[in-house]
């Protein structure tokens, strides 16, 4: 009979959700994929917003498969989602509104009106947190000024890990991975932040007391048990942040290991025990969110693989489905260096047709235009390599260390062209995978909760022991430093040229 204990991941992110099944030996976490599926917004009158109860379904299908396939072996269950969004309950604890997507329009100058409510500097004074336009912070602004806002009815905020968490167990919770994410967590004092919250006129109803990666939320209610079969099963809320739970399966015994969370968004920083935050790094927009066991995740967020996902989409609605493999073998036969973008330009922010922005930009600041999609795609990955080495080299700046090695997890781990552009530009050895770091994190902070290890680092032993990490070493960096120029220059340019 098979006793090996057995946790249940629901990872989701903002294009795709998997429910994944961790079963631990005592040496290794044998992980299984139960049920995947496509996580779509939609596009409604009052906005752009997340098909919550698809999503739910899903992840109850995935508890279903996971009880049939395991049954009293399974211990609990951990959810970890992207950052920033977040569902708003009454006080019957049913939703106002469906959540929305962080891409929605309704951000649009919220950020200048945050301004003069606070200034920006005293924002980034009392959270660290970096500057962006679908911050939680903005779309909470958004929410209380809306003419349609249900803000007098909305007694709860929950992220949407604390969502799921709450349909799953009745349990409410704002867990502080997640919440370090919204620009309203002050990294300090390890609480919100009363004069922000203050200042911008949010209900201080939304904002209550936090709980830490490894907090046991509840059982599974009485309805959920019966509907997925799972009887005696917890909900742990792990690192809520997809980003923090990838940390924390990033497989290195190093104190203050850098990593690249590489996905959609790329997310390159080091552990660290404190925030850092100074004027430098409020002038290059680094960020301080929060990790397991009190750490400090020291980043910034890059527009990462959304690039080469938004071309692949573009090119499949004019009829052609490429393969990211195939992608991948057009951009090495392409030629070097024939144009380069910056990733962060806001031209590249919302969805569309991203082969004619490149050319675009390209266009815009002088340079050869892409004619081919091989051209596009090598365009793509060398200026995400030189976006990496900028970051990079802030980074080891700002944090002070001197770890020659950057470890590179997630989906992206995978893209060994891209893994050899970004130790060429960086010239430092990369070392990639696990790909499901952020699973085995999510996992390993469910053994924590349930004794069955003693640490996060005894868990990231266990994945550095069962992982088949590629090393990849820098070469051409010469060439590579003059890229870096080109690169450097092309950010001059002023678009309207």
């Amino acid at each position: 009979m098979d006793t090996k204990n057995v946790y249940i991941a629901v990872d989701l992110g903002a294009g795709s959700g998997r429910v994944l099944a961790g079963e631990f030996d005592d040496n290794r976490i044998d992980l299984k994929e139960l049920h995947r599926f496509e996580n779509t917004p939609l596009q409604l009158a009052t906005g752009f917003h997340w098909d919550f109860d698809t999503l739910f379904k899903n992840i109850l299908t995935g508890l279903k498969t996971a009880a049939k396939a395991y049954g009293s072996r399974v211990k609990s269950i951990g959810i970890d989602t992207w950052g920033v969004d977040y569902g708003l309950l009454d006080e019957t604890g049913k939703l106002v509104n469906l959540p929305f997507q962080y891409r929605d329009a309704r951000t649009d100058d919220m950020m200048k009106l945050a301004f003069e409510n606070m200034p920006k500097r005293d924002i980034y004074e009392a959270t660290g947190i970096q500057f962006m336009f679908f911050n939680t912070l903005y779309q909470l602004l958004a929410e209380v000024r809306s003419e349609h806002s249900k803000i007098d009815s909305a007694q709860n905020l929950l992220f949407m890990p604390d969502l799921i968490g709450y349909m799953l167990t009745g349990k409410k919770t704002q867990e502080r991975t997640i919440a370090s994410t919204s620009q309203l967590y002050n990294p300090r004092t390890r609480s919100w932040d009363a004069s922000i919250v203050k200042s911008m006129g949010l209900p201080s109803r939304w904002f209550g007391e936090l709980s830490d990666p490894g907090t046991i939320l509840g059982p599974l209610t009485e309805t959920i048990a019966a509907q997925t079969g799972l009887k005696d099963v917890v909900v742990v809320s792990v690192a809520g942040h997809d980003t923090a739970s990838a940390v924390a399966g990033v497989p290195s015994q190093e104190e203050n290991p850098i990593f690249l969370s590489s996905g959609t968004w790329s997310l390159m920083g080091i552990q660290l025990k404190q925030p850092v935050i100074e004027k430098n790094t409020f002038i290059d927009d680094f960020t301080n969110e929060v990790g397991v066991d009190n750490s400090v995740r020291f980043l910034k967020n890059i527009c990462g693989l959304w690039l080469i996902q938004e071309s692949r989409r573009a090119w499949l609605e004019q009829g052609e489905d490429i393969p990211y493999h195939a992608m991948s073998k057009l951009a090495s036969e392409a030629q070097p260096f024939r144009s380069l973008i910056n990733p962060d330009d806001p031209s590249f922010t919302s969805s569309g047709d991203m082969p004619r922005r490149v050319q675009e930009y390209c266009w815009n600041t002088r340079q050869q235009i892409p004619e081919t999609k091989g051209q596009t795609i090598r365009c793509i990955y060398e200026s995400l390599a030189l976006r990496y080495s900028s970051v990079w080299n802030k980074l080891l700046q700002h944090s002070g260390s001197e770890t020659p090695i950057l470890h590179i997890v997630g989906g992206g781990s995978q893209d060994a062209l891209l893994n050899q552009f970004t130790a060429n530009a960086i010239g430092s050895t990369v070392l990639a995978g696990p790909t499901e770091a952020t699973g085995l994190g999510n996992i390993i902070v469910q053994m924590l909760a349930g004794k069955q290890i003693g640490s996060i680092a005894e868990g990231r032993q266990i994945i550095a022991s069962m992982s088949d990490l590629k090393s990849y070493q820098p070469s051409d960096t010469d060439v590579w430093s003059q890229a870096r120029e080109t690169f450097n220059s092309i950010q001059t340019i002023h678009p309207d040229l």
